[in-house]
């Protein structure tokens, strides 16, 4: 059985890698007048919209194997109405995630799609430092050697060479803000579903629930009443699904990872992403790719490396 779920955790990381690695190509392809905020708030309406369906026939799996006295039926009862003890926490997880998919998308449209995928490589830092502050995890000088390692790897890529902390713009700044948050939400997750109180299908309904109601009900308020015209433009629609498949069944593939995977190995296939958004972003979005985001790309897969390697043992 552990060779097993390795072998499926192997799958779903690859996949989820993939998708993930193409998500900042389609975000910046998206129309200009397409402001993060409601991208953000559709992206997640059209997710509702996809897994609502799976959910619900999830649930009606689990009704009728619990009906029919079938095996286990202690863990389906336990997924079917987990989520009753864990409001408190499913709440945490939506609120996060509202903000982290409109960061991704704001930080992205100023980074660019290469320099945004490395920024968002050092969230294994943030997840070590949480783990330190927040769960008392032992940390090792080896760990918080190459964590600078990895920063030195980002400062190299994207400042190119330079060293100017100063080149690190608004974009850069906003996802370093979203990998400190994003942990705590996949910490939060991967405990519900540790204890087998929720399933990955239930996590990505409710949180886009919840991310959606907070974005689409507050977006009036930060922009002017005519961008409404907005949802009459049938190309924007087309986008809003695109990235909404795009996000979704990565999320799907990603906690379908974690479901069979520890996080360290987890994030270690997700370190790759990066090079599927350096040849797209490349080849569809004209951007520069350089010797020295090779070289800061291969210094920061091999720092995390080390790094969740060290957490391992």
């Amino acid at each position: 059985m552990p060779e097993q779920n390795l072998k499926k955790g192997l799958l779903f990381g690859f996949i989820s890698a993939f998708i993930i690695g193409t998500a900042p190509i389609v975000a910046n392809s998206r129309p200009s007048e397409l402001d993060f905020y409601i991208f953000a708030a559709m992206t997640n309406l059209v997710e509702l919209v996809i897994f609502c369906p799976l959910f619900m026939v999830e649930r009606k799996k689990f009704k009728d194997s619990l009906t029919m006295n079938l095996e286990n039926l202690e863990v389906i009862n336990s997924q079917l109405h987990g989520w009753k003890n864990n409001k408190k926490i499913l709440l945490a997880i939506g609120i996060i995630f509202t903000v982290v998919p409109a960061f991704n998308f704001l930080g992205l449209e100023f980074a660019g799609a290469i320099n945004g995928s490395l920024v968002l490589k050092t969230r294994i830092l943030f997840t070590l430092l949480l783990g330190y502050l927040i769960l008392r995890e032992k940390v090792t000088k080896l760990q918080v050697l190459f964590s600078f390692v990895l920063f030195f790897g980002l400062t190299l890529a994207i400042t190119q060479g330079s060293f100017n902390l100063l080149e690190f713009n608004f974009g850069v700044i906003v996802l370093l803000i979203n990998v400190i948050i994003s942990p705590i939400g996949h910490i939060l997750a991967k405990s519900v579903l540790d204890r087998n109180e929720i399933t990955p299908f239930q996590i990505i309904v409710i949180r886009n629930l919840i991310s959606f109601i907070i974005l689409f009900s507050t977006y009036f308020l930060f922009f002017p009443l005519e961008n409404i015209k907005l949802f009459l433009d049938p190309i924007n629609y087309f986008w809003f699904i695109l990235m909404g498949f795009n996000y979704g069944f990565g999320i799907l593939f990603w906690y379908k990872t974690i479901s069979y995977l520890e996080i360290g190995k987890a994030m270690i296939l997700l370190s790759f992403t990066t090079i599927v958004t350096v040849i797209l972003a490349t080849a569809f979005l004209g951007e520069d790719f350089t010797y020295l985001h090779i070289v800061g790309m291969i210094i920061m897969i091999f720092s995390t490396i080390i790094i969740i390697k060290q957490k391992r043992e």
